[in-house]
């Protein structure tokens, strides 16, 4: 029960921080003040709120997990201001929004100062302790990032980066066409028929 109260801190406090500085912003922007600076959020939605009555819970989530939340609201309105500015592909972005306590899927961000890997298998998190993790495959590098997400059902799960060396496949002297059908999911041109899986 006090992991479980642990976890909650921790993303609660993520979600603190982000909803604070993203109002800053908002209001500031309504206002007609100057954009506000991730240095001066920093000092006052984590530093000094960490001093006051409401906010000195925060001082039980690690520092790290809160200046991440904060750069991903860096990030939210970099990937915004550029898809405005025509400077970034594909469709256009939203401004970034409050997050709720309610929302059916949540995550946390943490780099590698927040956590480490541990020879039993276990995923320590700096300020929660050791989390037992049910292992999908061997991570082929040391991880970069971890990302923790709570799905509607309850369940956790842990995604890594990691940095690896992209493998040239060799090159092939053939080539095959491929068509697509319904009684036969597809027919390559040297005559090999693949099934259509049950599930489609």
């Amino acid at each position: 029960m006090l992991r479980s109260a642990v976890r909650l801190r921790v993303r609660s406090g993520a979600r603190v921080v982000w909803n604070d500085c993203l109002r800053d912003r908002k209001e500031a922007h309504e206002a007609g003040l100057p954009y506000v600076k991730s240095a001066d959020l920093s000092r006052v939605r984590i530093t000094r709120a960490k001093r006051t009555e409401e906010r000195a819970w925060l001082a039980d989530v690690s520092a790290v997990v809160l200046q991440q939340s904060l750069r991903d609201l860096d990030a939210a309105f970099k990937n915004f201001f550029d898809s405005v500015r025509g400077k970034r592909k594909g469709p256009k972005v939203a401004p970034p929004r409050f997050k709720s306590k309610k929302d059916i899927r949540q995550s946390i961000r943490l780099n590698a100062n927040a956590f480490s890997l541990q020879a039993n298998g276990a995923v320590y998190v700096a300020k929660v302790g050791d989390l037992k993790v049910k292992w999908s495959r061997p991570l082929p590098a040391a991880p970069t990032s971890l990302t923790v997400i709570k799905d509607v059902a309850g369940r956790y799960f842990a995604s890594f980066v990691v940095d690896t060396d992209t493998e040239r496949l060799a090159e092939a002297d053939t080539e095959v066409g491929i068509d697509l059908g319904l009684s036969t999911f597809a027919v390559l041109s040297d005559g090999t028929k693949i099934s259509a899986p049950r599930f489609l």
